[in-house]
């Protein structure tokens, strides 16, 4: 339970009016460059520019603790608890804004100068007075446009802490202030040092000694940029088909015709339009991706850089691409502005970019006009794309090939991609927000097939994940999966992600082999890059008992996918099928860092320490796991190799009070692993009557291989149609 104080924020401005408070704080100051000016030329834009300078920045000032004092015109005076956290917001401003004018007019742009100093203050009536104040007021003028500067004193507190190089100024004579003192301008990291003579002799007009000002930041952003959060829609034990496997690249070496959608800028004053921005270039990557020739970097890798300060290389280097697309989009009331950019990975130049304009019901014909445009400039650079109309048109109708399954409903269009955004948190709680979302978006249009499938996909996530409710929210959630996805292939049998949620129907569910292979191979032919449905082709292999051709799978799953915790999940497991434990452990891992929420991933860890003996590190990653019917398996497993009998009761116990109507493949999993033949196949039959989505890894399963030599297992793998001349006659 929360602590009532833990829930509670104290406010050091909370004060009578005539109580005073000294401390010790960073100040910052910050300045808008020819604001004044700009007022007396177009006192409109002017405004229009102050008020979105002043979104930017208070949406940035609380991410570093950082108090805003007032507003002085077009200046922020912003208290920090430490001369880091104010020097790191300072250096997030300026990234954030330089990142901004990247695309706009000069006369568009927002420029600031920001000072730090951190001194004695004193807070009385609601304001801050102090030498620390006066300081920071005054260094402030001398940064330059784009620019920081920060007292010697900052300077010696964070020279060590912060991952950026000092400039010295030399000492300076402050306004009002008595001794020199010496500053340092802090080096931002998209810069490269050199100065333009624009902004030599602007800057000598009011700090000669300022090296580096704004036309620089602009010019070398290039290597600021580059934004991030996860995938995972299926249970750690989904299963599919098995088509040809093929070679694969490393993801490290990039393909020249390869390209990453980074996520787009959310530029609206509407914080929550952040599902539309990315919506947009999510979009946008889908219907690249099922381009034919083209690699294109999964959705999960590319907008994992979302919100981090990765530079073009850095991204190109992980993700293995040759090209990236980045851009941002401003939707204000019923228009909307997308800018959009193509970028080589490997120097940052860009190679193309164009800024689209329409109402908010247009956006679809914008977002085909880009990604049209997109595909020719990348084949023009690939050698591949002939001169003349023809290759407009073969192209045009790739699009649109790519783009079925949409909607022109531009409320319902919103609403789906509301519900792709909360999907892709991959939590019971955002799960219900993109079922609604979806559930909204066919109500508006019922021919809306990609919609009708996130809908399928988020019952199915219930069906995988929640125990909540038992069997009668299964049943219930299974039923709608069944008739969302019907709905969809009937409006559009050829549609990718519908055939992907059936499939997972026919394996969890229905333990249809045949037909799951069937509808897989159908989809990967539509969208041979897909990851989910490689992981899922892996997971059918795995089903067969065919162990080198599922790795095989799971390894192009995690190339096309680096950072996708669930198909690091994945390869994990088969590593544990196949005894390599070192690998696996090194693939649970990686799983744990990059979503250690997910379900399983630190059971799984302990797994592999339980097959290799390691009894209490099984049960000491298990501790860490978020889902109790994982940890409890390890557990109970663990402590009974241990011998401490009672522990090991307990913890099964407590599983089967807890989850025998979700997971009972688990218990059955306990069970045998403690001997119990008896009782394992009592819950193995009663998972097999409430369709377990465990049971199409029996032939595998490490924790089964107590019951081979039993005669009732044969027996059983026939119930389930998983016996070695069945799966021979599915395979045909």
């Amino acid at each position: 339970m929360i602590s009532y104080f833990q829930g509670l924020w104290f406010n050091p401005f909370v004060l009578s009016d005539n109580v005073e408070q000294r401390k010790l704080a960073a100040i910052m100051f910050t300045d808008m460059v020819g604001y004044s000016a700009l007022s007396q030329r177009d006192d409109r834009l002017a405004l229009e520019l102050l008020e979105e300078h002043r979104h930017l920045l208070r949406e940035i000032f609380p991410r570093f603790h950082g108090t805003e004092i007032k507003t002085i015109g077009d200046a922020f005076l912003v208290e920090f608890g430490s001369a880091l956290e104010a020097a790191q917001c300072g250096i997030e401003i300026q990234r954030t804004l330089a990142k901004r004018n990247h695309d706009v007019p000069v006369d568009r742009r927002i420029e600031l100068k920001i000072g730090i100093h951190i001194g004695d203050v004193m807070h009385r009536n609601g304001d801050v007075y102090g030498d620390g104040v006066n300081i920071a007021s005054r260094i402030e003028a001398l940064a330059g446009a784009g620019g920081i500067c920060v007292s010697m004193d900052v300077e010696r507190q964070i020279r060590n802490a912060l991952e950026a190089r000092f400039e010295k100024f030399g000492s300076a004579d402050l306004k009002n202030i008595k001794l020199p003192m010496d500053l340092f301008r802090i080096v931002l990291p998209w810069e490269t040092g050199g100065i333009s003579k624009r902004d030599a002799s602007r800057s000598s007009k009011t700090a000669p000694f300022v090296a580096v000002a704004a036309a620089v930041v602009l010019v070398s952003l290039l290597f600021g940029w580059w934004l991030m959060q996860r995938s995972g829609r299926n249970s750690r034990n989904a299963s599919t088909a098995s088509p040809k496997v093929t070679a694969i690249a490393s993801a490290n070496v990039p393909d020249k015709k390869s390209v990453a959608v980074l996520p787009f800028v959310n530029l609206s004053d509407d914080k929550g339009s952040e599902y539309f921005s990315d919506g947009v270039s999510e979009e946008l990557l889908t219907v690249l991706q099922k381009i034919p020739g083209m690699h294109v970097a999964a959705r999960t890798s590319a907008f994992s850089f979302k919100g981090k300060n990765a530079t073009a290389q850095e991204i190109a280097q992980k993700l293995g691409v040759a090209y990236l697309v980045d851009g941002s989009v401003r939707k204000s009331g019923e228009a909307v502005r997308i800018a959009a950019r193509l970028n080589r990975a490997e120097t940052g130049e860009e190679v193309w970019s164009e800024n689209f304009t329409r109402d908010l019901k247009d956006v679809f014909a914008v977002q085909t006009e880009l990604a049209q445009t997109i595909v020719e400039q990348l084949r023009g650079r690939f050698g591949e794309t002939d001169a003349g109309s023809t290759a407009k048109e073969k192209i045009h109708a790739e699009v649109q090939a790519a783009e079925k399954g949409g909607t022109k409903n531009a409320e319902a269009h919103q609403n789906y991609l509301q519900g792709r955004f909360y999907e892709n948190r991959n939590s019971e709680k955002d799960t219900g927000k993109a079922l609604a979302a979806f559930q909204a978006a066919v109500a508006l249009d019922p021919k809306f097939a990609l919609a009708w499938a996130g809908s399928g996909r988020a019952n199915i996530w219930y069906c995988n994940f929640a125990t909540e409710g038992g069997l009668k929210s299964f049943d219930a959630h299974l039923a709608a999966a069944r008739e969302a996805i019907a709905r969809a292939l009937a409006i559009e049998p050829d549609l990718p992600d519908a055939l992907f949620a059936r499939s997972m129907i026919q394996t969890n569910f229905d333990f249809d082999w045949k037909g799951a292979g069937e509808t897989l191979q159908k989809a990967l032919a539509l969208a041979p890059q897909d990851p989910a449905l490689l992981a899922q082709a892996g997971n059918l292999a795995l089903t067969r008992g065919e162990v080198a051709p599922a790795l095989d799978f799971y390894r192009r799953a995690v190339a096309a996918d680096p950072v996708n915790s669930q198909a690091r999940s994945y390869l994990a497991n088969c590593f544990v099928v196949a005894r390599q434990f070192q690998e696996a452990r090194t693939e649970y891992a990686r799983a744990i860092e990059l979503n250690p929420a997910a379900p399983w991933y630190h059971a799984g860890l302990g797994g592999v320490n339980l097959q290799e003996g390691k009894l209490e590190e099984a049960a000491n990653a298990a501790q860490a796991d978020t889902a109790d019917w994982a940890r409890l398996t390890i557990l109970a497993c663990a402590r009974w190799s241990q011998k401490r009998v009672p522990e090991s009761d307990a913890a099964l116990a407590q599983l089967i009070k807890d989850a025998a109507e979700t997971a009972a493949d688990q218990i059955a999993d306990v069970y045998a692993y403690r001997g119990d033949k008896d009782k394992a196949f009592e819950w193995l039959e009663r998972a097999r009557r409430q369709r377990d989505a465990g049971l199409p890894s029996l032939r595998v399963d490490p924790y089964l291989k107590n019951l081979h030599d039993d005669p009732r297992w044969n027996a059983f793998l026939r119930s389930m149609g998983l016996a070695d001349d069945q799966l021979k006659i599915s395979a045909r």
